[in-house]
């Protein structure tokens, strides 16, 4: 992804300049699971599998949460109760690019200002980086997890 972005300098810049590469206030496991449901909704296993293959062991996440990103709700019982509310703005942002009342509140109930603007911003950013991979295409890498069946 990063090498065929890359050959477009203009595209690499605006890329870079989102700046969310970077930890951000967020947890590892808190911003894997934003990443993967994220990939998964706009059916990007490209990026999901590379996500998945690199941080879900870091991120402590058990076979089934991984499979749940793909196929699961939000209020699966594998999920704590900060990750459905996660879950669910993840999903509510995928469907409608809005959070309801009651959606914000469940986020805020365990995220503080700063994390759900990183919570929103990665999702469009991770959305991009869905159509980018996506639209060009890109073959799946070697290592990369595939999505569950």
């Amino acid at each position: 992804m990063f090498r065929v972005v890359a050959g477009q300098p203009r595209a690499w810049e605006k890329f870079r300049a989102g700046s969310l590469l970077d930890r951000g206030p967020l947890s590892l496991r808190a911003r894997e699971i934003v990443i993967d449901r994220t990939c998964a909704l706009t059916g990007c296993e490209y990026e999901w599998g590379v996500h998945v293959a690199t941080f879900a062991a870091a991120a402590q996440l058990t076979g089934e949460q991984v499979r749940a990103t793909v196929h699961g709700t939000a209020d699966a019982p594998c999920w704590s109760a900060s990750e459905k509310a996660l879950i669910a703005a993840v999903d509510a942002l995928h469907v409608s690019a809005t959070l309801s009342d009651t959606e914000f509140a469940a986020l805020s109930a365990h995220y503080d200002e700063a994390e759900i603007f990183e919570i929103i911003l990665l999702c469009g950013f991770y959305r991009t980086v869905s159509y980018l991979a996506n639209g060009l295409d890109l073959p799946l890498e070697g290592k990369a997890a595939r999505f569950p069946q």
